[in-house]
């Protein structure tokens, strides 16, 4: 009997339509390894829908709230249902940006300068002087994020809608100028680096997700000094966050004539993209592994009390 694999997608999240694509693209590669696979469209009736369905393995392919941080795995545990990815705790640590933070730099991960803020207040005066990046504290995907730039005389004013969807705390973090760059960790070890360039603009949703929004070169043309450094750094921040199988962090690294040099780690991603676009299946692919092993060690790696 193939083991039967409950692929959970979509969710309710800012980042409900990445999620699906993810999950289709998972339930595809499982298919392809001869899983018996269920595609499951996530609503608030998850744990009825699992309890009847009795998989032997979660893929879990949600991003953002609820999905990745820590919620989705309690519900897992509850339901004694192994599954993959990172648990309760590291998913609950790495989806909120400045208790990750903290826990990176008390690891020697380097992080840029920062605080969080309330949403009125970072509208009303700058919280750090520009230029500086504003995030929500719990979104993933580059969502909500805005860029305070160095000739910006007031905050920006959409913070201050009515209809603003992604809570009252805001991380303010220094805006590091230079290069986008990102590795995982796949199994307990770091991957290759990838060299993220935007089509236009910085590395925002539309960049990430849309076909030809960004190039990405792999392996990232730095010096073998700054590769190491942020493999390192990137296997550091896993296991300082607690993460288990797939995790990926993200960089900026000034290197333009007069910068500063420095790289700092930007956030850990424990359920990073898994579309056709995604770097986490391009690193994958770099080492020498297809698309849909890399999904089959994922799922062979699934357990409870991760």
């Amino acid at each position: 009997m193939p083991k039967h694999v409950a692929v959970l997608m979509g969710g309710w999240s800012a980042e409900r339509e990445v999620s699906l694509n993810s999950g289709k693209a998972c339930a595809a590669g499982l298919e392809k390894r001869g899983y018996k696979v269920t595609p499951v469209d996530v609503g608030r009736d998850i744990a009825d829908v699992l309890a009847k369905l009795k998989p032997d393995v979660a893929f879990n392919a949600l991003h953002g709230p609820f999905g990745e941080d820590g919620k989705m795995q309690g519900v897992l545990e509850l339901l004694q249902i192994p599954y993959t990815h990172s648990g309760v705790m590291a998913s609950a640590l790495a989806m909120n940006k400045d208790i990750a933070r903290t826990v990176m730099a008390a690891a020697g991960v380097p992080v840029a300068e920062g605080k969080v803020v309330n949403r009125q207040q970072a509208a009303k005066s700058h919280p750090l002087t520009p230029p500086y990046v504003l995030k929500p504290v719990e979104e993933g995907s580059s969502v909500g994020i805005l860029i305070v730039k160095e000739d910006q005389e007031y905050p920006p004013q959409e913070l201050t809608r009515p209809d603003w969807p992604h809570g009252d705390l805001l991380l303010a973090e220094k805006y590091i100028a230079g290069r986008e760059l990102t590795c995982a960790v796949v199994g307990g070890k770091p991957t290759g680096v990838i060299d993220i360039v935007a089509a236009e603009g910085w590395y925002d949703y539309h960049a990430k997700y849309a076909q030809g929004g960004s190039k990405h070169i792999l392996p990232a043309e730095v010096s073998p000094s700054v590769y190491q450094f942020v493999q390192s750094s990137t296997l550091k921040a896993h296991q300082a966050l607690g993460c288990r199988g797939v995790s990926r962090a993200d960089f900026r690294y000034d290197d333009r004539p007069g910068g500063t040099g420095e790289i700092v780690c930007l956030e850990v991603n424990t359920q990073p993209g898994m579309t056709v676009t995604s770097l986490v299946p391009e690193l994958a692919a770099h080492a020498g592994f297809a698309f849909d092993e890399l999904v089959q060690w994922m799922v062979e790696d699934a357990s409870l009390n991760r």
